[in-house]
């Protein structure tokens, strides 16, 4: 009785205020009423109670032509892709592969090779017999040469992407590192540089030794740059060597565009990224743009943007080849400053800000007995410090 005479109530306020029953009742199931689809919804055909009766595929490679057959056909609805391409600015555009061209291997031929030699394996009984006793091994060498020609340079892309390489050298643009690198400091070969492992400055005084495997009849450029050592651009980069028009892996038969510098991490600084870039030339090219005197020991002569030296030349070299380390301060710094670069060493501090601690309660509840020391020296009354 009580609900009906509110609902009575609440009707007749809505006529007193000249509002109509009909019509907000009418609005209300609209906005309930659920709009019919475009099209045919996908896997409308399907039964799922009678899923026996449907096509199997047999095969992967028949299920992938099914699936990028069916990605071609046009459909009514929108996709997720297609609504973050929407939603993307300019600042989230896609990068520019600027690389080698990758030719995908055929599927078909990688099938026979992997059967045949499984075939191979099978009728080598001097392999079983190991197997059997546990006693076959695999060179390292070997591994590591099969890495390098199937999934080792996009392992290296997925590296240098996470350490910022491909940001701070070619903002906007990637590469796939399809040429390996060797390079070793020290004439033991005491230091090695892989993908972002450490180096000191003292064992990176002298110029590395590089070797890549490369065609008799081309020609290549390396470089060495560093995105994080420049004192006064926090964009800019330092040249550390320059070496172009390479005929084939001969890097001392080169043409040193600047000779090398030892890597100058300054201290306080933490970490820093030296890479080592190798370009595939199309022709010959005339560096003379880019060429530091002999020798260079000024800062400002060795400022360098890789992005602009790739933009002038980017119609006869192509990034080929990526290796990078990290160096931080040792006492071989001091003296490159002192001696090379004749300056006066610069040294960063971090400035920490004051501790914050609360107004210091009379009668403290619950705190530690070094409560008060926390309040000792300080330019407010205290209370229980003598």
């Amino acid at each position: 009785m009580a609900c009906r005479m509110v609902w009575e109530a609440v009707l007749r306020a809505g006529l007193d205020l000249g509002v109509s029953q009909t019509r907000g009742f009418g609005t209300a199931g609209a906005l309930c009423r659920r709009a019919a689809p475009l099209g045919p919804l996908p896997n409308e055909d399907i039964h799922y109670k009678d899923l026996e009766s449907l096509e199997k595929y047999r095969s992967y490679r028949r299920y992938l032509k099914t699936a990028e057959e069916a990605e071609k056909k046009t459909v009514w609805w929108r996709t997720y892709r297609q609504y973050l391409k929407e939603e993307k600015g300019d600042n989230d555009l896609e990068l520019v592969d600027i690389g080698l061209p990758h030719c995908r291997p055929s599927r078909i031929r990688q099938v026979k090779e992997r059967k045949r030699l499984m075939k191979q394996n099978q009728s080598n009984s001097e392999l079983e017999k190991t197997m059997r006793h546990q006693t076959f091994r695999i060179p390292l060498e070997r591994v590591k040469a099969e890495w390098e020609r199937t999934c080792g340079p996009y392992h290296l892309h997925r590296l240098a992407n996470h350490y910022g390489v491909y940001r701070d050298l070619f903002p906007g643009a990637h590469f796939t590192p399809k040429v390996m690198l060797r390079i070793t400091y020290g004439e033991e070969a005491s230091a090695q540089v892989h993908y972002g492992n450490h180096v000191n400055p003292a064992q990176a005084v002298a110029a590395p030794h590089v070797s890549f495997e490369a065609e008799e009849d081309s020609l290549w450029t390396l470089l060495l740059t560093s995105p994080d050592e420049h004192l006064l651009d926090s964009e800019g980069e330092y040249v550390h060597w320059l070496v172009g028009n390479i005929p084939g892996n001969a890097v001392e038969s080169g043409e040193e565009v600047c000779h090398y510098f030892p890597p100058f991490p300054a201290k306080g600084t933490g970490f820093h990224r030296f890479v080592f870039l190798l370009f595939k030339q199309d022709a010959p090219v005339d560096f003379e743009h880019d060429c530091r005197p002999s020798p260079c020991h000024s800062l400002k002569q060795r400022t360098f943007k890789t992005v602009e030296f790739y933009r002038r030349h980017q119609d006869v070299i192509t990034p080929a080849g990526l290796a990078f380390f990290q160096s931080q301060w040792d006492d071989s710094v001091t003296s490159t400053f002192h001696t090379l670069l004749n300056m006066k060493e610069p040294v960063f501090e971090f400035e920490w800000p004051p501790v914050y601690h609360p107004p210091q309660k009379k009668y403290p509840h619950g705190q530690p007995l070094r409560y008060l020391d926390r309040y000792r020296d300080g330019h407010k009354p205290t209370y229980g410090i003598y």
